[in-house]
């Protein structure tokens, strides 16, 4: 077993050469990488997406890529939660003032420097419904919310109490909040775009923990700074790290983390574990969490 903590596109044929199974983060293997690589057999994807890796170049060599699909589902469900709390009680905002003195000089008990706004009876929307979005509307559930989705598929959640399965159009118009957890596809490239936002609330929320592309950044970054919505949330952008023209960075009303939302302690424990089960399984004859086969 060889570990390198990083590897550039440059660097990558000279350390994988000779090796029979790589597992990747977000270093690409591209059609022209596996067709340089004879010797592999297998490619272990270090996350839930594998749009790294070109699939069809791999399956016509007949080599499985192995995902690790639902480790990190608590943990980004908490993060979504985590930026629509933020904006429904702006804590840290709030903070900042009372340690700026604010509180200690103001003529009330109590004083306000952002809207509060409840969730009890908000309308939470989903664009794609997977584990995470399932897990998300649980919690959106109990806070007494009610859930709304739209996915590919729009069966299943029979048994979920107040649950609608609505069109785009129609998520867009209702909901305070939409969370996008589809994958990113050629469909859904550029989903989000000016005419999806202009169909959305001008109070709304759009949270996007899933893929930077969904997004056209340019038309969100339009759409807050013209009040079009009211504020939007991303884990993840387009490039990662971000460049710095990117419209968001200087877009009103948004909220950033850099691509955390897997990144509990305990979900890097899962992550490494269905990883090794996942070798396990190919040394074993069976294969396991293949994308391509």
């Amino acid at each position: 077993v060889t570990c390198y903590p990083r590897t550039s596109q440059q660097d990558l044929l000279d350390r994988a050469a000779g090796a029979d199974v790589l597992f990747t983060n977000k270093t690409v293997l591209n059609r022209q990488a596996i067709q340089s690589l004879p010797q592999l057999k297998m490619i272990g994807v270090l996350a839930t997406g594998y749009n790294i890796v070109d699939i069809e170049a791999a399956r016509e060599r007949g080599i499985p890529v192995c995902n690790v699909p639902a480790y990190s589902t608590d943990s980004v469900a908490q993060l979504i939660f985590a930026f629509l709390l933020q904006h429904a009680n702006h804590v840290y905002e709030h903070t900042r003032s009372v340690q700026k003195g604010d509180w200690a000089s103001s003529l009330d008990f109590s004083y306000m420097v952002a809207p509060q706004t409840e969730l009890a009876g908000k309308t939470i929307g989903f664009v794609g419904f997977g584990h995470v979005a399932q897990k998300t509307a649980d919690i959106a559930a109990a806070f007494g919310m009610r859930v709304i989705a739209n996915s590919r598929t729009m069966k299943g959640q029979e048994d979920r109490e107040g649950f609608q399965w609505v069109g785009l159009d129609e998520l867009c118009a209702e909901s305070d909040y939409i969370s996008i957890n589809c994958p990113l596809t050629s469909q859904t490239e550029g989903l989000v775009n000016r005419d999806f936002l202009l169909k959305m609330k001008p109070s709304a929320m759009l949270i996007n923990t899933s893929r930077g592309p969904v997004v056209v950044e340019q038309d969100l970054a339009d759409a807050l700074n013209h009040g079009v919505i009211a504020a939007a949330a991303v884990d993840v952008l387009s490039a990662e790290p971000p460049q710095a023209n990117n419209p968001l960075l200087s877009a009103r009303n948004i909220y950033f983390t850099p691509h955390i939302g897997w990144a509990t302690k305990e979900a890097r424990v899962r992550l490494l574990q269905i990883a090794e089960e996942n070798l396990e399984a190919f040394v074993n004859g069976c294969p396991q969490n293949v994308v391509n086969l």
